[in-house]
């Protein structure tokens, strides 16, 4: 808390104008160049090439086995590439040793010595770099304040909740002065309010310190609130690069709409495209018209993906909506805020939209079995050729 109640702390905003890789002439703090590591023959990061700018929030995203950490424990200095160069702000760190690395960690597991005292674990790195006494209680002391521990100094770990060995953690990694924090799942203990508690706590931490923060997840709303870009990747690979909001609206594969959030994915062929617009001829649906234009010609498999908020959802039958659909509920989930309702269409296909609940409780709510009309905007779905 910041001692104002529930009002923001605007000192340290958490996002602002800040797009370095638009800029040709900015210099990436990081930079995987062309980087593989493979294990027993099996592939685990595969020639990719990354850069990650000063002050960026950059968040690697993908399923287990992916390559994520692999990634970023070849930053760390724990792997070494196989083939391909690892360098920090122009210098080539491929076979630097990790602890002569301006570089830190924080672990999953936190990786807290048990019989040191929060004091002892926090300066642990700062006494074995021999830094003065004097120096060491400052950044101690500074990290206490910043991370919410000042009275904890003499408990040992097992005396702390989840959260506060947590921000232990955070505080041991951060008392270097990294030039970057690496961050492998480091919320996946938390509860999920405390997780999204921490996550913007990560973010105006790294706005203060001014640092570069990279973060390994496979929890996709975490990677999409607290990352300025978002890399995907699968078998080793980076399958996109993008902001969040990006990699939600516009992303380029199927593979990365279904991986990311809930999503339709309409099969259909191109029926005309040109500077309007695409209108696609679709088994499920029939034709439909998106504002998108598809670099695809007439008769070109495609898909249109659709998420499900941006699907209206009403009893009635609409008048002069682009893209409409008729079918029968099927299953309603009810979340509270909002509603998700599966509709069946004539040929069992089946659409998922969501519904904020706003509605009165006099009013009739859509239930299973009502037949319903589903409609669309032209520009609500995105047209992918891969």
């Amino acid at each position: 808390m910041n001692g104002r109640g529930n009002r923001p702390d605007n000192s340290a905003r958490t996002r602002g104008p800040f797009a370095p890789w638009t800029d040709p002439d900015a210099l990436p703090l990081v930079r995987f160049e062309a980087v593989s590591k493979h294990f027993a023959g099996v592939t685990a990061v595969d020639a990719l090439t990354l850069d990650i700018y000063p002050g960026e929030f950059f968040a690697l995203l993908g399923p287990s086995g992916c390559g994520k950490t692999t990634l970023l424990r070849m930053l760390a200095g724990f792997q070494t590439p196989d083939a391909g160069r690892v360098l920090l702000d122009g210098t080539d760190i491929t076979d630097v040793a990790a602890h002569r690395r301006p570089v830190n960690m924080m672990f999953q597991s936190y990786a807290l010595f048990p019989h040191l005292t929060v004091a002892g674990n926090v300066a642990f790195g700062l006494k074995q770099d021999g830094l003065p006494k004097d120096e060491i209680a400052a950044r101690m002391a500074e990290m206490l304040r910043l991370l919410r521990l000042e009275g904890l100094e003499t408990r040992k770990p097992h005396q702390l909740s989840g959260g506060q060995r947590q921000r232990v953690a955070l505080a041991r990694a951060l008392v270097k002065h990294p030039r970057v924090l690496l961050l492998d799942e480091p919320l996946a203990a938390l509860d999920k309010k405390l997780r999204g508690e921490t996550q913007f706590e990560l973010m105006r931490l790294k706005e203060r310190l001014g640092l570069t923060f990279v973060i390994v997840t496979h929890d996709q709303e975490e990677a999409m609130t607290v990352a300025n870009r978002i890399g995907v990747m699968n078998h080793g690979r980076l399958i996109q690069v993008a902001t969040p909001s990006e990699i939600y609206e516009q992303p380029n594969s199927r593979w990365v709409a279904d991986f990311i959030g809930d999503v339709n994915l309409i099969e259909g062929r191109i029926v005309k495209a040109d500077a309007a617009g695409t209108t696609i001829a679709s088994a499920s649906v029939g034709t439909l018209r998106t504002a998108a234009v598809a670099d695809a010609r007439p008769g070109d498999a495609v898909a249109v993906a659709l998420r499900p908020e941006k699907i209206r959802i009403a009893r009635d039958m609409p008048v002069g909506d682009v893209n409409r659909v008729e079918g029968e509920v099927w299953e309603i989930g009810y979340l509270g805020d909002f509603s998700i309702y599966k509709v069946r269409l004539g040929d069992a296909f089946v659409i998922n939209t969501a519904a904020a609940n706003v509605t009165r409780l006099i009013e009739r709510p859509v239930g299973i079995g009502d037949r319903v009309w589903l409609t669309w905007a032209a520009d609500a779905g995105v047209v992918l050729t891969q």
